[in-house]
């Protein structure tokens, strides 16, 4: 027996039947993915802001982001493969390092711009290049969180694992934007949250290199996409199917996951519509509030009203992952058709207010749907897929969501700079189609989640 004992390093039972995950490394991976959640949040809070102080139009404020997008996409499932191979610890720190770098420079450009030391253009333009740091190596974080997870908890602990991580993004939000008001101080001014998030992602980075232990993975890790906190007993990365074999297949065996997989296509079609309705109304919010509350001649005193209308969106797409979806033990297909429709509702309404509590309470409900939609979506997509494709899937899955970043929020605020109402109307109407084709084309749930082999 003891001739065939894994080597020395890696004393622990045999790769297919991973244990369980220690508090503190649980806290560190949380703290991963939360610095990023509310660093971005803090940032889509003070940018409307910062744009009408440089004097620029407002859809150049968000084709600055597109770049960021675009590489998000193109690297997404390259870091997604690259974390089964060279360790998730290292992804992770690439992660971190893309995030700080990123913050860090962009702070500063914008302070050089917001003093008159560089043109709005030249401001802009360098913007957009140091926010393609984090496209371009933040992206390897969020994979390599999931994967750390994925390879460390047995089935019985996955599920709960998951759920945690994936409700530190939703705690990222609420934080972000509350913070963002505070964090305005003499000297910084509107780049204060850009400089402070950035101190507060090395902290995270010496925590992570300190105190995670270096992985060099014995087997390749079937990554999944952070799974909504269903209560179907099957998580969303597939634990529960009876796919052991999977487990011991070398990454090189498994033929690459194709994006027009006949399994994948309805719920993709799904998250690229549905996502692109959402990063529509995201990239809109901040501009509305300037502009119904009057705040375009003094846009210093944006960010607060800002910050509350994203918080409020994000206390209510918690809501939606950590209340609704467990309570009514709601199901991908259930989920994203539920979320769609309440959407519909809130965009209408967000998109007609006038003061700052109907803004906030329109902006809250489509929340709360978008967050029954996107880990409806999640979700599916990971469980239409067998377990050993789950690295693959959660790669495209990142793609989708950042592709929806990528022209959406500019196109969105240049349609509103027309016709605020035809724009929310636009949003609405993608939000109907994805309920149209989901009602015909999703998997139901019974189907997705009877597969099922073990409790």
């Amino acid at each position: 027996m003891s001739e065939t004992a894994p080597p020395p390093r890696t004393p622990s039972p045999p790769p297919a039947r991973p244990g369980t995950i220690s508090r503190e490394r649980l806290v560190l991976l949380y703290m991963v993915m939360l610095t990023t959640a509310a660093g971005n949040t803090a940032m889509q809070s003070v940018m409307p802001s910062i744009g009408t102080s440089l004097g620029v139009a407002d859809v150049w404020i968000s084709l600055a982001y597109s770049w960021s997008a675009v590489l998000w996409v193109a690297t997404a499932p390259f870091w997604a493969r690259r974390s089964d191979r060279r360790g998730r610890k290292t992804m992770m720190a690439l992660g971190m390092v893309g995030f700080i770098s990123s913050f860090a420079l962009c702070g500063i450009l914008l302070w050089l711009g917001l003093n008159g030391y560089l043109t709005a253009f030249l401001t802009l333009a360098l913007f957009a290049l140091a926010r393609g740091l984090y496209g371009g190596f933040g992206s390897a974080a969020p994979p390599a969180v999931q994967a750390y997870i994925a390879s460390r908890t047995d089935r019985s602990q996955r599920t709960n694992a998951l759920s945690l991580i994936a409700s530190s993004f939703g705690l990222g939000t609420v934080i972000g934007p509350a913070l963002a008001p505070l964090l305005i101080f003499p000297g910084a001014g509107l780049t204060g949250p850009f400089l402070i998030f950035a101190l507060f992602g090395l902290a995270t980075l010496v925590a992570l290199r300190l105190r995670l232990p270096n992985d060099n993975p014995a087997f390749e890790t079937r990554s999944g996409v952070v799974p909504a906190p269903y209560g179907t007993g099957t998580s969303a990365n597939g634990a529960g199917r009876a796919e052991d074999e999977d487990e011991q297949q070398a990454a090189e065996d498994i033929p690459d996951l194709k994006w027009t997989d006949r399994r994948l296509r309805p719920w993709l079609v799904a998250g690229l519509l549905g996502g692109h309705a959402q990063a529509m109304a995201l990239g809109i919010a901040g501009f509305l509030v300037l502009d119904r509350l009057g705040l375009r001649a003094t846009p210093d005193e944006g960010a607060g009203p800002i910050g509350l209308v994203l918080m409020a969106g994000a206390i209510a797409t918690l809501l939606a992952q950590w209340g609704l979806i467990p309570t009514f033990k709601l199901g991908p297909r259930a989920a994203t058709l539920w979320g769609m429709a309440l959407a519909i509702v809130g965009i209408l309404m967000f998109g007609w207010a006038e003061s700052l509590h109907p803004i906030a309470l329109g902006f809250a409900i489509a929340s709360l749907g978008f967050g029954l939609f996107r880990p409806g979506f999640t979700a599916g997509a990971s469980l239409a897929v067998r377990r050993s494709e789950q690295g693959q899937v959660s790669g495209i899955v990142a793609s989708i969501n950042g592709a929806a970043y990528v022209v959406a929020p500019a196109l969105g605020v240049w349609i509103y700079g027309h016709s605020d109402h035809a724009a929310f109307i636009i949003v609405a109407s993608l939000c109907a189609i994805v309920a149209v084709l989901g009602w015909r084309g999703l998997q139901a749930d019974a189907d997705l989640t009877g597969e099922t082999g073990a409790t």
